[in-house]
C-alpha cells in the first residue's frame, strides 16, 4: 500500500531529515498491528467479507456491529468533532464496500485492513478541513513528489533497512507505545488512561524512545 505523505512529532529532527516521512510511514504500515484485540475475529471476518463480496447490504450492518468500535477507536484521536467522526465512519464503510476485493486474508487480518482504512479516511478528512493536522506541530508536509535519482533510491534503501532494524530491535512494549503515538496519533492523555500510567510517565517513555531510535540511526539522540 502506498502511504500518504505526512509528518508526525516523531519525525522532527534527525529522523525527518535522514529518513523522510513518506518512507517512514510505509515501513510502519508493514509492521503495524491493531491496538485492540478482536476476539473471535475469524468467524466475524468471514461473515462480513462474504456478505459484502456478494453485495449483500447486511454486510455493512455486520461490519459496524463487529468492527465499528475498532474503527471509531482509530478515528477518534485524529478527528475531534463528533459529526466528522460519524461521517468518516460512513466513508470507511463505503471504502470497504467498494474495495473489498482488495482484501486478502493471506496478507493480514481484517482488523489490520480496517485499521488502515479508518486511519487513512480520518487523515484525509483532517487534511481537507485544515492545511496541516494540529498534531503535526506546524511542520510542512508538502514535500516534493519527484522521482528519486538512482543515488537517492540507493540511499533510501539503506535508510529503510536501518529504520526497519531499529524498529525490530524495540521491546514489544516500546513498539506498542510507538504505534499508539506515531501511527494512531493517540494523545498522551488517552495512552495514560488506557495503560494505567501518568501522562508524565508516558512523555518520559516517548522521549527515551525517540532518543533510542535517533541513536540507532546514527544521530546523537539530543531532543
Amino acid at each position: 500500500m502506498t502511504a500518504k505523505r505526512a509528518v508526525s512529532r516523531f519525525a522532527d529532527g534527525f529522523l525527518l531529515l535522514s529518513v523522510g516521512f513518506a518512507l517512514f510511514v510505509r515501513i510502519i504500515f508493514r509492521k503495524v498491528r491493531p491496538v485492540t484485540n478482536q476476539g473471535g475475529e475469524g468467524v466475524h471476518a468471514s461473515e462480513v467479507t462474504e456478505l459484502i463480496m456478494s453485495r449483500d447490504e447486511r454486510g455493512i450492518d455486520e461490519l459496524l456491529r463487529h468492527f465499528g468500535p475498532l474503527m471509531r477507536y482509530v478515528i477518534a484521536p485524529i478527528l475531534s468533532d463528533e459529526a466528522d467522526r460519524e461521517e468518516c465512519l460512513s466513508e470507511c464503510c463505503m471504502r470497504v464496500w467498494n474495495n473489498i476485493k482488495a482484501y486478502s486474508p493471506s496478507k493480514g487480518s481484517l482488523s489490520a485492513w480496517l485499521t488502515a482504512i479508518a486511519r487513512n479516511c480520518a487523515l484525509d478528512r483532517a487534511r481537507r478541513s485544515k492545511p496541516v493536522h494540529e498534531s503535526l506541530d506546524g511542520l510542512n508536509t508538502d514535500l516534493p513528489a519527484c522521482e528519486p535519482t538512482p543515488e537517492e533510491a540507493l540511499l533510501q534503501q539503506e535508510r529503510r533497512e536501518a529504520l526497519e532494524k531499529a524498529i525490530d530491535a524495540l521491546k514489544p512494549a516500546e513498539r506498542a507505545l510507538f504505534y499508539r503515538k506515531y501511527y494512531y496519533m493517540q494523545s498522551t492523555a488517552q495512552m495514560a488512561g488506557e495503560l494505567g500510567m501518568s501522562e508524565r510517565a508516558i512523555e518520559g517513555r516517548l522521549r527515551r524512545l525517540r532518543i533510542k531510535l535517533r541513536r540507532a540511526l546514527g544521530g546523537d539522540g539530543d531532543e
